[in-house]
Formats: C-alpha cells, structure tokens, sequence
C-alpha cells in the first residue's frame, strides 16, 4: 500500500511539532519521528481502523494524543488530517468537512 500525505495533514505535522518543541527541545523532533512512525504503518494496517464522520478512518498516534485521519483508494491510503485529540470535538468534525 502506497501513503499519500495531502498538504492539510503536513501543516497539523508541523504544527504539533512546532507546539511540543516550545514545550521542550527535541520534543518536537521526537513528536514528528513518532507520528511519521505511525503514518508508515498504514502500508500494513490501512483501512482497519473504525471509520469516523462517515468517510474517514481514525487511526490513534501510540505516543501522542493525536489521531491521523485517513482514507483508502486504489491501495492508497491519503491522510486528510493529523489532529490533536484534546481539541473539541465540533472543531475536529469543522476541520475534517473542510479537508
């Protein structure tokens, strides 16, 4: 299975790394080894995770709490969004209408 990643899902990337690297340096660095990790997977495990907002899999982050949202066409799995799961949930279900 191939990975595409859209241009939505590189910003929240970069976003989360540039909030954890304030929080502490090289956190940011681990935070970005650590979702790409779990973005990778998706060549194995794509599309077993539960489907969220009648379109997307939701696939939870192992050491963050942030959830990569993606779909499968064509033995591609795109991700739409990396998104932190302690944000409201009406501002996750926004983002996701507008990816």
């Amino acid at each position: 299975m191939k990975i595409r990643i859209l241009q939505s899902a590189s910003q929240d990337l970069r976003e989360g790394y540039h909030f954890y690297e304030k929080q502490n340096s090289g956190l940011g660095e681990y935070f970005k080894e650590s979702l790409f990790s779990d973005i990778d997977s998706l060549r194995v495990y794509a599309g077993i995770h539960a489907v969220f907002f009648n379109k997307y899999h939701r696939m939870l982050s192992k050491r963050f709490p942030f959830a990569i949202y993606y779909r499968v066409s064509d033995n591609i799995a795109v991700v739409y969004a990396v998104l932190d799961c302690r944000r409201d949930p009406a501002w996750i279900r926004t983002k996701l209408t507008k990816a």
